[in-house]
């Protein structure tokens, strides 16, 4: 289903600024979501696809992250493929529902995203998940494995026990965050979940004569004032969605066995996501590729934006070779 960029079914969508760049944009709007056996709507996925290029990729933010935490990958992407991008339930345009947050529900609102926008085609979709958004990959890929052409897995966790999930040091900085409204506040304490302590205090590869934290900072406070403020039951939803999320060694097993090309990245200064946690999906997805960055936070598509592109259009290439073999 076609939308204007300016309109949808009689929203205003000029109401609703976007970070990414207006001259890729192709389409934006909000997806209804419905639930119960009389189909009523629960809530609305806000969504923007840039680009339009042959291959299309899913890109699904982590933990109370917006869709604009993608800029620079949908800046990049857009160049030669069709890029989706959205606000997961309870955070950003998005809907709030009611009741629980789970990463399986998480994926049935994609699913309803894709057969919304129309992207149903078999092996269509290339899927890449950061931390929560890995998670949620994981339910989808299990779901619609014949969509998927290649899966990459970042930063996340195949889930178990809630303390397994999110250790209580790490739930702690995620309470400290829900408590201080004030972005500015906010921000070093996201830059130390996210990032390494020595690459924070590096000259920024972009811009030399600031830091990388200056430059980080400034992305993250620039990202505040497009999205609107998330509610306190958004965060605490979704947090409740990464420490229940599980997926059995059986379903990976069989991800791994019917998607053509599973990537499992990770850093190996990660704050926030275990190391262990790739190690584990990696042991129960014997076909994937693990791929550890050395020097690299949990903030892995942003700190290296560059390598995360390589990467991706390794990762789509051989999902093509290995699709026509």
């Amino acid at each position: 289903m076609a939308t204007q960029p300016d309109q949808q079914d009689g929203t205003d969508m000029a109401k609703y600024p976007t970070m990414f760049d207006p001259s890729s944009l192709v389409r934006k709007g909000f997806c209804p979501i419905r639930s119960g056996t009389r189909a009523n709507e629960t809530h609305s996925l806000y969504y923007e696809q840039h680009g339009t290029g042959e291959k299309h990729v899913l890109l699904i933010s982590g933990l109370n992250t917006s869709s604009f935490g993608w800029e620079f990958q949908v800046r990049n992407l857009a160049l030669k493929h069709s890029v989706l991008v959205f606000d997961n339930r309870g955070v950003g345009y998005s809907g709030y529902p009611t009741g629980r947050y789970t990463t399986s529900g998480m994926a049935e609102d994609i699913i309803a995203l894709l057969d919304y926008i129309g992207w149903t085609s078999l092996r269509q979709i290339h899927v890449v998940g950061a931390s929560l958004g890995g998670m949620i990959a994981q339910e989808l890929a299990f779901r619609v494995p014949g969509r998927i052409a290649s899966l990459t897995l970042c930063v996340t966790s195949p889930g178990g026990m809630p303390w397994q999930n999110l250790p209580p040091a790490r739930l702690k900085c995620l309470t400290t965050l829900l408590l201080t409204p004030d972005p500015e506040k906010k921000a070093p304490t996201v830059m130390k979940m996210l990032y390494p302590s020595s690459w924070l205090g590096a000259p920024a590869a972009t811009d030399p004569q600031r830091t990388n934290r200056q430059v980080q900072t400034e992305t993250y406070l620039r990202r505040t004032l497009f999205s609107p403020k998330q509610l306190v039951i958004g965060h605490v939803s979704q947090l409740a969605a990464g420490l229940t999320h599980s997926v059995s060694t059986h379903r990976l097993r069989q991800i791994s066995e019917t998607v053509p090309k599973v990537v499992i990245l990770c850093g190996d200064e990660d704050h926030l996501m275990h190391l262990q946690h790739s190690r584990d999906l990696k042991a129960s997805m014997p076909k994937a590729e693990l791929v550890q960055w050395k020097d690299t936070g949990h903030g892995i598509h942003s700190q290296r934006p560059d390598e995360f592109r390589d990467l991706l259009d390794r990762v789509f290439h051989e999902a093509d070779v290995i699709r026509g073999s």
